[in-house]
């Protein structure tokens, strides 16, 4: 929430009872006009400014839209003509909600209030203390989200005409004018509506009802499994009403002194205000199924579904039963490895920033080489990876193509075996807006995708690396991993420790740690995509870690991007979150290749032997240098350059470990120098085939 509007939410927040008030003093006062002025001077636009004058700021408040919008600020308001707003009125009347188009017909008050916010509160966005949107500020992508919500509390989305680059959609159905768009005003931006956007803000179990009832088409195989599988309930969860309440009583801080955090900007970082619940299906459409048992969806059940999986054999070690809800079951293990806990918008299913050879300031939809994602699925946790490069043309679950990664490779990927081509997300599907919901999206895939015995082998054979942030889901479902948004409090979020509220499931915080999601976007900083978390205080964190593919000794590697504020952490690495066993002596968080004791040194450029023994000195002192395939923007080089000899990577244990069998890391500080930070950006998983193959020694990308 930006600064100058604290007055009017701030104390609601904090203080039970008060009453928010526009502050006039605070209007600009200049010829030009306001967002309320330039409304108020057009008469197309004169019902829009009814309704303004008519809706509260919020719940909280007894000033109305339009003082909000007569006062300074950073606003995008999407505005609907008189026209637009009687069309919506009209469907109303289609839907069998009002008898007539007229705000007289609602039959009561709050059917009328809700209609309003519904068509108000989805106009605006709220800057914050930044700069408002330009239409080259919307999302690059089609089916893209807007980094902010509206004030409805809703992300829209934008879409791209092919055929016609002068328009533009919102949500996809909702037209800008092509000639009244980018209206500058002192407090914001205009872009005139030819309809008026008001998103169904069902849920994903709805979504799946629509289907089952028949009011649409094209998954109701799919909405069936859910159902069969028991997971409707979970996937009616939209947010922590617990959170919520502890956040808008002032129990949750909304913000935290910084303790000490290098370039903490403004000394504070910032409590999320949601903890809200998100999910993607990747789902073969009706037509899929169709074709596959000879039926129509009607007549399919759960059990035609589970029967052809197991003549797959995509699970062998599944039970084919009825017992549907059974994690062990087929049809269950089947289902939930489409379903990922995590609400991925088109424009974040992969995250483009520090590839080698990508530049996301002057040619952001130039994409270099491939970059990927490890996502758990529900159900029994199993890995799915989300792969996309330009060779690929799009984005795949599961692709396992031929990169050219030797030493002086490219690292472009060259080919792909007919059966590793994986499964393509279809991404820029026209229909993918009617199956956007508040808490998720559902998208088509056209091949059938398992954890089959060929997908963990494949996974199993090759090293993982993970940003850190891809374990949690509340940071994707509350709009806090990789932003794009540059204000104190997206840039840097602070969760509570698990006695005030436990906000990461898969993280522990013990009570005087200062835990701190730092957003370096736009910074060029050497944090693989762009993200990474600190701590200060007394702390001692336990993070729950993704499984692996398959069984099998894999080397566990800690990435650190060193200096002088880190501090000292003793590491623990087990499958006992209550007994964890040490692991290796304490590792000292600011030393990097600099530090003799690393075995750093600079590669020669024409002297492979040479780069390649440094390699083998520093694996045998517990060390690797940075990888090829991030380049730091900052400092003009990738990671193994000598301008980026702090970012090393620790090998933290080489060990047997159990796909069925939940691992943890737990960092604890040796140091009583409560200012000695935590640092996390990612960990690598590398099975011993590859770090250790006397034929081929593993990559340097």
């Amino acid at each position: 929430m930006s600064k100058r509007i604290l007055f009017f939410t701030a104390c609601a927040l904090l203080l039970s009872g008060c009453k928010e008030h526009i502050d006039e003093s605070a209007r600009y006062v200049f010829k030009e006009s306001t967002i309320w002025g330039y409304l108020q001077n057009h008469e197309e636009y004169s019902e829009y400014c009814q309704l303004l004058q008519k809706t509260p700021v919020s719940k909280q408040s007894e000033s109305t839209l339009h003082q909000l919008l007569a006062a300074r600020g950073n606003y995008t308001v999407f505005a609907p003509t008189n026209d637009a707003i009687q069309a919506y009125l009209q469907s109303l009347v289609s839907k069998g909600k009002l008898s007539e188009p007229s705000w007289d017909a609602f039959p009561d008050s709050a059917m009328l209030d809700s209609i309003r916010k519904v068509v108000a509160y989805n106009s605006i966005i709220d800057g914050g203390d930044e700069e408002f949107y330009m239409t080259y500020d919307f999302p690059q992508v089609s089916n893209g989200e807007f980094g902010r919500a509206n004030m409805r509390d809703l992300k829209l989305s934008v879409y791209y005409v092919t055929k016609f680059p002068d328009s533009i959609y919102i949500n996809r159905s909702c037209p800008v004018n092509e000639r009244n768009r980018n209206i500058r005003a002192l407090n914001g931006i205009i872009h005139q509506m030819e309809k008026v956007i008001a998103p169904d803000e069902r849920s994903m179990a709805e979504l799946m009802a629509t289907y089952m009832r028949g009011d649409m088409e094209g998954f109701l195989v799919m909405a069936k499994l859910c159902e069969a599988c028991g997971l409707l309930d979970t996937l009616s969860k939209v947010r922590d009403e617990v959170y919520e309440d502890l956040y808008q009583r002032g129990i949750i801080s909304p913000r935290t002194p910084a303790g000490g955090l290098a370039t903490m900007d403004g000394g504070y970082s910032y409590a999320p205000q949601h903890r809200k619940y998100g999910f993607t299906i990747f789902a073969e459409p009706d037509s899929f199924w169709v074709e596959k048992l000879g039926k129509q969806p009607r007549d399919i059940t759960p059990a035609d579904v589970q029967a052809w999986v197991q003549q797959q054999n995509y699970y062998p070690d599944a039970v084919a039963n009825t017992d549907y809800t059974n994690p062990s079951n087929l049809l269950y293990q089947w289902t939930t490895y489409h379903v990922i806990p995590f609400k991925l918008s088109p424009d974040r299913l992969t995250f483009h920033y520090c590839e080698l050879g990508y530049d996301y300031v002057s040619n952001p939809l130039r994409y270099t080489i491939p970059v990927m994602e490890y996502y758990v699925t529900l159900g029994k946790r199993r890995l799915l990876k989300v792969y996309e490069s330009p060779e690929s043309d799009g984005i795949f679950l599961n692709r396992f193509p031929i990169i050219d990664n030797a030493r002086r490779g490219t690292g472009h990927e060259i080919g792909c075996d007919a059966d590793k081509l994986g499964v393509r997300i279809f991404r820029e599907d026209p229909t993918l807006e009617t199956r956007s919901t508040v808490n998720g999206f559902l998208y088509r895939i056209d091949t059938p995708i398992a954890y089959d015995e060929a997908t963990r082998t494949n996974l199993g054979k090759q090293r993982i690396r993970m940003d850190c942030m891809s374990w949690f889901p509340e940071a994707m479902n509350n709009d806090i991993r990789r932003v794009a948004l540059t204000d104190a409090p997206h840039q840097w979020v602070h969760f509570p420790c698990d006695t005030e509220y436990k906000y990461l499931d898969n993280l522990s915080i013990n009570e005087g740690s200062n835990f701190v999601y730092y957003n370096v976007y736009g910074y060029g900083f050497g944090s693989y995509c762009g993200d990474e978390v600190k701590c200060v205080g007394r702390w001692e964190l336990m993070f729950t870690l993704p499984p692996v593919p398959r069984r099998g000794t894999y080397e566990v590697r800690y990435r650190v991007l060193s200096n002088d504020n880190r501090g000292v952490a003793q590491l623990y690495f087990g499958d006992d979150p209550h007994n964890l066993p040490v692991t290796g002596i304490p590792v000292d968080l600011t030393m990097g290749g600099e530090d003799p004791r690393t075995g750093w040194r600079e590669d020669l450029d024409n002297d492979d032997a040479f780069n390649d023994e440094t390699d083998k000195q520093m694996r045998s002192k517990g060390f690797m240098k940075g990888e090829l395939a991030i380049y730091r923007k900052n400092v003009s080089a990738n990671s193994r350059e000598n301008k980026s000899s702090n970012i090393v990577r620790h090998i933290v244990t080489r060990q047997t470990l159990d796909p069925d069998k939940t691992y943890y890391i737990k960092f604890k500080t040796v140091l009583d120098r409560t200012t000695a930070e935590f640092y996390m950006d990612g960990l690598e998983y590398c099975p011993k085939e590859i770090y250790d193959n006397p034929y081929e020694p593993e990559d340097i990308w």
